[in-house]
This record gives structure tokens, sequence and C-alpha cells, in this order.
């Protein structure tokens, strides 16, 4: 072990976030991290240091150091990592009110000049997305990912849901064929999955309701802002809910993180630039909107769109620009949804499905539906989209209905397009580490 990771390891350091209180005014601290901003002059250098928690700044005065560190506090660049010394004080012109006067500077690494500055095009911040994930922006986009996730699993398990873990390898389409993306399993043609549903559906007969939180894969060749072509699935489905109660979930599940987002995290969603009292708002029942009226609406306001289209985009940001709660789309043509939603008898050529589009414009952040329960309707429908129900990538699938199937419902909600919504995004590209689009595959 060398000088340095022995001190590393020896030395008790402060959080900047536990600098901020005042309670350690006046007194000595270490604090380890990153050389967030430095600024330097002939006789001082200010060097703003960060780690998970915030930042704080230090002083280093030449007046008042060695040699040793007044030149080590010159060498530093941008993401050196660092231990620092010093007395604590109040300082109005710091960044958070306080500084550090510094006795003594220990380099951890001085490593290189940083390569990201200021004002660099979107297309370089993405090639170095790997240092870029260092900014405070995505740090806190990433706290805010963190607790998302936390607070949706957090809802499902206190509703008596079961976390579990399907395959992300299959041989079958759930969302259709023309974007799934192949590989090669040993020798024999098999595929990233667009969805876990259909092995989801084969752990409600035992556990009753489950969700499964994975990655999902669409190779569609899209560039629209909420488009990415891997991304992270929270899917629940529950035996004995028809389509109502599964509306009612997906409204449970979607308030209750905005609301804990509110209630714990109110200051870092204004950080990013969320306004808080926007989320407050969102809480059931949220308007509700039929296929139907949604073509209506669409037409009136001079849009090409006919009965039996599938809304993009456009259409969706046009339904939500000016709402406050998210908005439910129901009942759209069976042509259009997934085989597996089942018809509503009630309603011929329609299914028992719902698009929960998210306001200000964001568009669709859940597709769930009432699932076909009866084998003949399953294979009725499935022959009637084309797929063979006594193939093998799809008889493990009927069997599910052949041996003591119940009615039950299901939907399937996008991480990134939720958080996307949550924080106001310009870019779902932010809302995900490193993002996968139609052009982009590193770093």
């Amino acid at each position: 072990m060398d000088e340095t990771e022995r001190i590393i390891k020896e030395v008790d350091s402060c959080r900047p976030v536990e600098l901020l209180s005042g309670d350690l005014a006046g007194q000595t601290v270490s604090v380890k991290g990153w050389v967030y901003r430095i600024r330097k002059t002939k006789e001082r250098v200010f060097i703003v240091i960060r780690d998970s928690t915030g930042i704080v700044q230090a002083l280093v005065e030449r007046s008042q150091v060695s040699e040793d560190v007044w030149e080590t506090a010159n060498k530093l660049y941008i993401e050196s990592s660092l231990i620092l010394k010093g007395k604590l004080r109040k300082d109005e012109r710091a960044p958070t009110g306080y500084e550090i006067d510094v006795e003594s500077l220990i380099p951890v690494s001085i490593g290189e000049p940083f390569p990201i500055g200021k004002d660099q095009s979107v297309e370089f911040l993405l090639d170095y997305r790997h240092l870029w994930l260092r900014s405070q922006k995505l740090t806190k986009i990433m706290k805010v990912r963190h607790y998302v996730i936390n607070y949706l699993q957090e809802y499902l398990q206190s509703e008596g849901f079961w976390n579990l873990t399907p395959p992300i390898i299959v041989k079958s389409a759930c969302e259709g064929g023309s974007t799934l993306f192949p590989i090669d399993y040993f020798g024999e043609r098999a595929y990233l999955t667009q969805s876990s549903q259909l092995y989801g559906e084969a752990f409600i007969y035992s556990l009753e309701k489950i969700y499964v939180f994975a990655p999902s894969f669409r190779a569609e060749p899209s560039r629209t802002v909420r488009h990415l072509a891997e991304y992270w699935h929270l899917e629940p489905e529950a035996a004995w809910y028809d389509f109502e109660k599964n509306i009612k979930l997906q409204e449970g599940l979607v308030s209750y993180v905005c609301q804990k987002m509110v209630e714990n995290h109110s200051e870092l969603l204004k950080d990013i630039g969320r306004d808080p009292a926007q989320l407050k708002k969102v809480e059931p029942p949220f308007p509700r909107m039929s296929y139907d009226e949604m073509v209506d609406i669409l037409q009136s306001k001079g849009l090409d769109f006919e009965w039996g289209q599938d809304p993009g985009a456009d259409e969706e940001k046009i339904l939500t620009k000016d709402l406050e709660l998210p908005l439910i789309v129901h009942h759209y043509p069976s042509e259009v949804k997934a085989f597996y939603m089942r018809e509503d008898p009630n309603r011929k050529g329609t299914v028992l499905t719902n698009d929960m589009l998210a306001p200000e414009g964001h568009g669709e952040i859940i597709t769930g539906s009432e699932r076909i329960w009866k084998m003949d309707e399953l294979i009725e429908k499935m022959r009637r989209f084309g797929l063979d129900p006594d193939s093998e990538d799809y008889k493990w699938y009927v069997d599910l209905r052949r041996y003591g199937s119940v009615p039950h419902s299901g939907f399937g909600l996008g991480i990134e397009r939720f958080l996307k919504w949550i924080l106001n995004l310009d870019h779902i590209r932010d809302a995900i580490p490193f993002p996968r689009t139609i052009n982009r595959v590193r770093p």
C-alpha cells in the first residue's frame, strides 16, 4: 500500500452536503472528491470539489500554505481527484455559502486535461457519455431515476406483487416481428425480448400478482425524442384483474411515484428545473378518452388521421400539450394492437386496452390491456394475426390457457419515458445512462 492509499483509507472525510448545515463552521474538515470547477490567480486557487452529495468551494491561498500544496493546486485539472483538509467558514460569495481554507492537499489522481468544456455539441457529449455522466445535471437525473424505480417497486409490492425475472433471449415476438433484434443463439436464430409480458403471464397462475423489471429491445428505425432501442420496462401482470381494475392500478402507481417525489425530493426536482407543484396535482382519477373521441378531436384540429390508424408522437403531443394530468385513451381498434389483447364483447372491433399519455406533450408512457384468457379466442386471434399457435415458439403460451386459465390483465411502463415526463426533459436520451438509439451503440 503506497502513501496515498494509506491516507485514503485513514482519513475520516466529510461529504459536501454535510458542510452546508453550518454545524461544522469554524472546524477543520477533510473532503474527498473531484475537481468540479477551478480558477487560478497569482495568489489564490479556488477549487470547487464535488462528490455524489454535492459541491463545496475550497480556497488555496499561497501565503497560507506550503510551497508543495501551492504547486499541487496549480497542477490540478477539472476532474482531478484529491483529498483536502482545512477550516470551514461561512462565505456568501461561495457557490453553496461555505468555503474551506485549505491547509493540506493530497492529489489522488491529477490525470490529464478534461476533454469536455463549455458549449459542446450534443453529439460530442454523447461520444463522451462515460465522462459526461459526471455532470451535475446527469448526476441529479440519475438520482431521480433511482428514486422513481424504488417507488414504482415499493407501490407494487405494497399491493401484493412479486418481482420475477423472465428470460431476455426469446424465440417469439410479443409486439410484432418487424421490431425484433435477431441474435445467433448457438447456431439457432433467437431474439432480444421486446417485452417480458408473455413470460410474465406464466407466473400469475401460481403467484397471482407479479411484476417484471427488466430491459426490453425494439428495433424501431425512429429518431424521435422519445424512442430508444434499449429501455427498461416495468411490467405488472395480475390474475383476476379486469380492464377497469388494471387502469386503477396504473393510476395508483403513477400518482404514488409523483407524490413521493414531491414529498421527499422537491429540492432535487427544482435543481433539475421541474416544478414540484405540477407533479403534486397528479392524483386519480385521470381523464379518459375513447379512441373514437380521439379520432374526432385530431380530425377537428386539421390532422389527416383516420379510424384504424395508430397515433404517433405528433398526435399524442397535440392531445396532451395543454393537460396537467395523464390522459387515458381506451378501446383501440383490434388490428392496431397486439394479438393477446382481449376484444370487448360489447364493442366489436375494439380491444380492452388503454394507453396512458403523459401531459405537457410527453405522450405514451403506459400500454395495458385485459388479456385474452380463453383458449379458443386466443387461437383464433393468433391465426388472424398470422401467428401459428401450434408452433414451438407459441405452443407454450397457448398452454397457459389450456390448463386452468383465469381472467387477467397487465401493462408495461417505460421507465425512461416516465422519467422524461417526471423531469420534463427535452429528450429521452438523458433519462438513461448510456442511450442506445438508431444511430448510437457507443460508448
